[in-house]
């Protein structure tokens, strides 16, 4: 009995070090190269002219499906970046490919996933809305 309380042990164990190792290392750091803690300059060097620019933000549309909004504290860094996907959503990124695991769904198709990276120093969420448009939106954020 020791023995099978021994094994159960090392196997939670084992699970909670493999949980907080994904925690530590996001496997989705950056979108199009840009990526938090950025410099505004560099950001806005790799995706080009923003459709809207103010101090703070800038707003970009690549294609009727895919915009991204880049958000930068006291106009010098990327402290957050908000990706939206739009009707077509084959370009998005699959929730496995943000968080290395599936994401169960809800009864009517959405789902939504959170996951703060400490070390990394954000947090990234992917939300998939069961709605008639069909959208999806993945956020990176600074944690303060």
């Amino acid at each position: 009995m020791k023995c099978r309380i021994f094994i159960i042990t090392i196997f939670i164990t084992l699970a909670a070090i493999s949980s907080l190792a994904q925690t530590e290392r996001p496997q989705f750091s950056e979108y199009k190269g840009v990526s938090i803690g950025m410099p505004i300059e560099n950001a806005r060097a790799i995706l080009g002219n923003p459709k809207e620019k103010v101090e703070k933000q800038d707003f970009y549309q690549f294609t009727e499906n895919e915009s991204v909004q880049i958000f930068y504290e006291d106009g010098q860094n990327v402290t957050a970046v908000m990706v939206t996907f739009i009707g077509v959503l084959d370009m998005a990124p699959t929730a496995k490919a943000v968080f290395g695991v599936d994401v169960a769904a809800n009864e009517d198709g959405s789902f939504f996933k959170m996951v703060r990276y400490p070390k990394a120093g954000f947090w990234i969420s992917y939300s998939h809305a069961a709605t008639a448009d069909k959208m999806i939106n993945i956020a990176m954020q600074k944690i303060n």
